[in-house]
């Protein structure tokens, strides 16, 4: 599958994806996230990984695009939960 990330063409396959993240370390999730294999990895990880560009050099969204297209499961943090408050007011 043709893709565009950080305006640079991409010619990327689940196998190739699979491949290129085998033996990769997962790093803490603190944002998005993409499931290959039974790992969770932040999606700018794996954009690294599969471009060899700077993390810096394209979106989050970008690498979930193309990750959706190609089956592969996406995550996103959950909405923060407003913190429960007391019954009294000041």
């Amino acid at each position: 599958m043709r893709c565009v990330i950080a305006r640079f063409p991409f010619e990327l396959t689940k196998d190739g994806v699979l491949e290129s993240m085998k033996g990769v370390k997962p790093e803490p999730i603190t944002g998005e996230s993409v499931i290959i294999g039974r790992r969770h990895y932040p999606v700018k990880q794996v954009g690294q990984v599969i471009t060899g560009q700077d993390r810096r050099d394209f979106s989050a969204g970008e690498v979930l695009r193309a990750m959706t297209r190609l089956g592969f499961t996406c995550r996103s943090l959950p909405d923060a939960v407003p913190a429960p408050t007391s019954g009294l007011l000041p």
